[in-house]
């Protein structure tokens, strides 16, 4: 319950702050109210009993675990973001949501540290390595898209943009069909045949993306002089060019782990 309150006077905070409609801004203020929404389903869920009948479908200690991982992650880049963005020295109502930020942050890494390390929950996909990699690339999918700003509609850069948004659909269609194995059966096709294909080309997308994106947004548009030290359109196109990379080499990786069926990951 810490989480849910910790969340919700956050939110709150920041909603009354009335801030920009950035989409940094909104995405802070996502985090903060779904990931509490989520927090109190599984908390009903688990007070009424329900998850013994969950259990039957799927790993229920898998997904709660998974579901606290996914949750530290992005309360934790809603703190960076917040305090990079919204923060100075004078700004005490800033610093003091931010702050709340971080705590929201440490409770839910707490939870998961008391499930991984107390508990001694393994996990079978979501809260293991190889599910937990697919909410990487998610993320990181997910931070490109809220900082596409101030781009020239150019054809080539059209491009990257349909790099990003082809794959990204397909990771939630992959974790479902993992955290549900009945459904496996169910499909008239191989899902880990499927999820290597879409690595495949998933690289070759981030690939090209990672070459154009740079050159055709870069190239005689060196960093301003009046750039703020984060918070400039320049700036947030680095961003960009930044985790295209990042979501490269997680795709890679991803591609490796799985052709070599190493770590978890199941070889295609």
């Amino acid at each position: 319950m810490t989480q849910i309150v910790l969340c919700l006077v956050t939110f709150l905070l920041a909603a009354f702050q009335g801030e920009t409609q950035h989409t940094y801004w909104n995405y802070a203020m996502f985090i903060w109210s779904f990931s509490p929404l989520l927090t109190l389903i599984i908390t009903v869920i688990e007070m009424f009993g329900l998850h013994l009948l969950l259990q039957l479908c799927f790993d229920w200690d898998d997904f709660t675990t998974g579901v606290a991982m996914s949750s530290s992650l992005t309360t934790s880049s809603v703190f960076v973001m917040y305090a990079n963005f919204y923060v100075c020295p004078k700004c005490l109502y800033s610093i003091a949501i931010a702050i709340l930020a971080l705590l929201v942050a440490v409770v839910f890494v707490l939870v998961v540290v008391k499930d991984k390390v107390l508990d001694k929950k393994t996990g079978s996909y979501l809260a293991a390595l190889p599910g937990f990699w697919k909410v990487l690339e998610a993320f990181v999918s997910c931070v490109i898209f809220i900082s596409l700003t101030g781009y020239d509609a150019t054809p080539a850069l059209i491009m990257c943009i349909v790099a990003y948004v082809i794959p990204f659909p397909i990771i939630p269609v992959v974790i479902i069909t993992n955290i549900f194995k009945k459904i496996q059966n169910c499909l008239p096709f191989s899902v880990d045949r499927f999820s290597f294909v879409f690595l495949v080309i998933s690289v070759v997308l981030y690939a090209g993306a990672a070459i154009i994106w740079p050159i055709y947004t870069f190239r005689g548009n060196p960093r301003p002089s009046d750039c703020p030290g984060s918070y400039c359109v320049w700036a947030i196109q680095f961003m960009v060019a930044f985790m295209t990379y990042v979501n490269l080499i997680l795709f890679m990786l991803d591609l490796v782990f799985t052709l070599l069926g190493i770590c978890g990951f199941k070889r295609s």
